[in-house]
């Protein structure tokens, strides 16, 4: 972005480096499971698939406890990384008006979370908790692995029970993926607001003429 048109917003550093951090590792996290959970059907039953999928356990691993750092760092943690920051029923509300007519809600403008899509941002911490939950139980029936292994290992009727509940919400996160990456672009360019750098330097840009928003 030209130098002018960032003379014209105000910046202020709004994100913590652990809250920065805890997005990236759980990022990458659920990139590692969508290829190996997607990739492992691309091998015939044998080591390799088998592999594949020993790699996607240890990944679900590495998400639940970078699940479990950023509920606690949203407890404890500075005020934008807390749950309450994600917390804006009436705007949710003034968003559903908006689809009711068509229209796109606007770019809140706040600093912090954006206030719409901080709906969706909790809906997806329930949907990878359902995920990360399913998958333990998964783990232990068909591997032998985790924490619940000694309960339910060998348990080949308990499958169908935690497959279907995985894959749903592993696809619901799938597409959150491509609407999340699509709806920062779609701001970048329509409110010209430097927004997908957020996570990376901690610096939230806004027009420097609106009222700060709490």
């Amino acid at each position: 972005m030209s130098p002018e048109r960032l003379s014209n917003l105000e910046q202020r550093k709004i994100y913590d480096p652990i809250l920065r951090i805890l997005h990236a590792c759980n990022g990458l996290a659920i990139l590692l499971l969508l290829a190996t959970g997607w990739g492992a059907e691309l091998f015939d039953q044998g080591a390799a698939r088998q592999q594949v999928w020993i790699i996607h356990v240890y990944a679900g691993y590495v998400l639940i406890v970078g699940l479990v750092a950023r509920i606690i760092w949203g407890i404890i943690g500075p005020p934008h990384a807390r749950f309450s920051d994600m917390w804006h029923p009436a705007a949710w509300l003034r968003a559903l008006q908006q689809l009711k007519k068509f229209r796109l809600p606007a770019m809140s403008m706040r600093f912090g979370h954006d206030e719409f899509a901080s709906a969706a941002y909790l809906l997806i911490y329930v949907s990878i908790f359902v995920m990360s939950l399913t998958g333990l139980a998964l783990s232990a029936i068909e591997y032998d692995m985790g924490p619940l292994a000694p309960q339910l290992f060998d348990e080949v009727w308990l499958l169908d029970y935690f497959e279907e509940p995985h894959e749903v919400v592993t696809n619901i996160i799938a597409a959150f993926i491509v609407i999340h990456l699509a709806a920062l672009i779609l701001h970048q360019v329509k409110d010209k607001v430097p927004v997908t750098q957020s996570m990376f330097t901690g610096n939230q840009y806004r027009p420097a003429s609106l009222p700060v928003k709490k």
